[in-house]
């Protein structure tokens, strides 16, 4: 008798099971929702791939971000031989009082080499006709910006030579010590001269200032007078107009065609320019435009050469972020209080005791009275006696984006109307000049 064996895997589902039914319907699910045989849903699939293109468009982005980063970092030069000569004078040096306070030694350099020989003879020398003491206020409120004269007559204290020669102690022009023994000579003599420690430095060439001005499309000033000024390569016409860097560093390097040709006046100019500037940068968007902003930064740090505590990028950013709440009208430009040398009308020196309260206030980083530092009613250093010099950037009271100074700034002049007596002078007729930039 036969029997049968009956092999239930290999015996074909009937329609009944539904399994052996391959309609449109599940024609149709194959074809929403993959392949036969567990394949990756479409859809799926497509966010998969979306999702990894988003991933290699943000790392591309970070690649890109880092490598102008690094860039910008990189622009910057670190100061190190001041660094070290500064720590061989350190028992000399003033202390620091204020501890959260912060002072910086800017200083202009108009060396003529590093690209920068068209503005002049390279004698193989190193010259600043631009040093300012930045006073930062301990709560990052206030701050004061002191120009100090190139022709002011102070004692250098022995220093060495880049070369390594020494420089013998000297009473001469405070830009002397810049040019024979380069910025820690600088910066000890300003401290000698102030009683207050340079906690950094920042040394800014020429053609980094034109960078930078270039960099923003400009700087919109407004001239009473024309210029023509063949040492400082500028020739400008009078009225209002936007200056391009190079037009910009002439105008600020200008001295002789400008103004009573004096230095005290040229540092007024050089001050005015800049609020301008920084009001400029604030009011036009630079800081929100990536594009504009990577310009200016990339101009900036390319121009400079600091102190190790300030030669990274990262140092910069902490420093400017730190005075994202200072106030309009928080920076004040000053001069210190000074006048011409009884020996030698050409050079200046301080007027005292004016000139002692103002570094005493700075060094104690208490706020600046109008004076000066003379502890003066408000006003009493500012003047009526010191219009604003011809030729600067507030042009009149005409305004116009960018063409006046910050708002709540001091008078750059105050600190020379103090040391200078002057009488007001009589009120201006209305001529010509006034159409120009009223």
């Amino acid at each position: 008798m036969d029997s049968t064996v009956t092999d239930t895997a290999a015996t074909p589902a009937g329609p009944e099971d539904g399994s052996a039914d391959s309609g449109p319907a599940q024609q149709q699910d194959r074809t929403e929702d993959g392949e036969a045989g567990g394949g990756i849903p479409r859809r799926r699939r497509w966010l998969r791939w979306t999702a990894m293109g988003a991933a290699v468009a943000v790392l591309a982005a970070a690649g890109t971000a880092w490598s102008l980063y690094q860039r910008l970092d990189g622009n910057i030069r670190t100061d190190a031989d001041t660094s070290r000569e500064l720590e061989e004078h350190a028992a000399d040096r003033p202390v620091s009082v204020v501890r959260e306070a912060v002072n910086i030694l800017l200083i202009g350099s108009d060396n003529r080499g590093d690209g920068n020989g068209k503005y002049g003879q390279d004698s193989g020398t190193q010259r600043s006709d631009t040093t300012i003491l930045l006073h930062l206020a301990a709560d990052r409120k206030s701050g004061t910006a002191v120009s100090i004269p190139r022709d002011l007559m102070v004692d250098i204290p022995e220093c060495t030579a880049p070369d390594g020669t020494a420089v013998a102690p000297r009473f001469a022009q405070f830009n002397w010590a810049f040019q024979f023994a380069g910025a820690a000579c600088t910066i000890r003599t300003v401290e000698q001269l102030t009683g207050i420690r340079m906690d950094h430095h920042a040394i800014v060439d020429f053609s980094g200032f034109t960078e930078m001005v270039d960099a923003i499309g400009g700087v919109e000033i407004c001239l009473e007078e024309p210029v023509d000024d063949s040492e400082a390569h500028v020739r400008l016409p009078a009225g209002r107009q936007t200056l391009n860097g190079e037009e910009a560093l002439g105008y600020v390097r200008a001295r002789y065609s400008l103004g009573d040709g004096t230095d005290t006046e040229r540092m007024s100019r050089q001050q005015q320019f800049l609020a301008t500037m920084l009001q400029q940068i604030r009011d036009d968007g630079t800081l929100r435009d990536p594009a504009e902003l990577y310009s200016l930064l990339d101009a900036a740090t390319s121009s400079l050469t600091t102190d190790p505590g300030l030669a990274s990028l990262k140092s910069l950013y902490d420093l400017a972020d730190s005075l994202r709440d200072m106030p309009e009208g928080g920076m004040r430009f000053l001069t210190v209080p000074r006048q011409p040398y009884r020996l030698n009308a050409n050079r200046d020196e301080l007027v005292q005791p004016d000139a002692s309260h103002l570094f005493e206030e700075l060094k104690n980083d208490r706020p600046v009275p109008d004076g000066g530092g003379r502890g003066e009613e408000p006003g009493a250093g500012e003047s009526p006696a010191f219009p604003e010099p011809a030729g600067s950037p507030a042009g009149g009271s005409g305004g116009g984006s960018g063409a006046t100074p910050l708002a709540g700034l001091s008078t750059p002049a105050a600190s020379a109307a103090s040391a200078v007596p002057t009488t007001p002078p009589p009120t201006p007729t209305p001529s010509k000049k006034d159409s120009l930039c009223g």
